[in-house]
């Protein structure tokens, strides 16, 4: 693999980690109308009047998107050209092109039906695969066989990730008060909305279980990467509950939460 692939792969990634980040800023200050119903124009402009918080936030949003699809268009070419040339580049350039078209018209249909859940958490599902595929477009194929142990540690993470979002996207965040159980009670009695947060809970313990299990019988720096993430991620989760969700604690999930999903992909890759 060469070097320029690797380094414009990784710039990628690090961009699509700071655009999930800022996704998920726009969700928790309201934002996500903040261009109208204009895509992908803001107000009708290329570089709308940025003194209203909402625009400048979904105009930022917008504004990374652009850099990451420049980027990945970018990585995806100089695939082609360093296949072309006989290097020992694998396609991982590719998926990431086709999975960027999807994420742009999930983005587009997302603001036209201004903003059903569904399409919100699909577009989220689909940023997470693609920051996964630059990873490995960054670290290149594994050398050895991924361990189950990753696998499934990655899996129980994504949809974690999933449940959280629909958990916020339908109102459900403020339905369970109190930490770490739901209104005081192992299984609420409640409407679904608690339900839906107690899934999203249950499945964050059990993933944080199964973390220290992993790491405890493994002693390999990943698996102890992972498990730091997911402690400083059920503190801050502990602390937004505790404290009415203020928007500060809400971003800080979501950047821990992708983090941890991210150093996961890594631990498969290479652990």
């Amino acid at each position: 693999m060469t070097r320029r692939v690797v380094t414009l792969a990784w710039a990628a990634a690090a961009s699509t980690y700071l655009l999930i980040v800022l996704g998920a800023v726009v969700r928790i200050t309201g934002s996500g109308m903040g261009c109208g119903d204009d895509w992908p124009v803001c107000h009708g402009r290329l570089v709308p009047s940025l003194a209203d918080v909402a625009t400048l936030i979904e105009w930022s949003h917008r504004l990374v998107a652009a850099i990451v699809s420049i980027l990945i268009a970018m990585l995806a070419a100089l695939t082609w050209w360093s296949r072309r040339r006989g290097a020992a580049v694998g396609r991982a350039g590719y998926l990431a092109l086709a999975l960027l078209v999807l994420q742009v018209l999930l983005g587009a249909v997302t603001v036209r039906l201004e903003l059903p859940p569904w399409s919100v958490i699909l577009h989220l599902g689909t940023a997470m695969v693609l920051l996964a595929v630059l990873l490995y477009a960054a670290l290149g194929e594994p050398t050895t066989r991924p361990g189950p142990a990753a696998l499934v540690a990655a899996g129980m993470a994504f949809v974690t990730v999933l449940f959280g979002a629909l958990t916020a996207n339908l109102g459900a965040a403020t339905a369970c008060i109190g930490f770490p159980l739901c209104n005081g009670q192992w299984v609420p009695e409640g409407n679904y909305l608690q339900h839906i947060h107690w899934a999203h809970r249950l499945l964050a313990y059990g993933l944080f279980a199964y973390l220290v299990v992993w790491a405890w019988r493994t002693r390999r720096r990943g698996p102890a990467l992972a498990l730091g993430l997911a402690v400083v991620q059920v503190a801050v989760a502990a602390a937004m509950v505790l404290l009415a969700l203020p928007q500060s604690l809400q971003a800080a999930h979501a950047a821990v939460g992708t983090a941890l999903w991210a150093g996961l992909v890594i631990a498969v890759l290479r652990e």
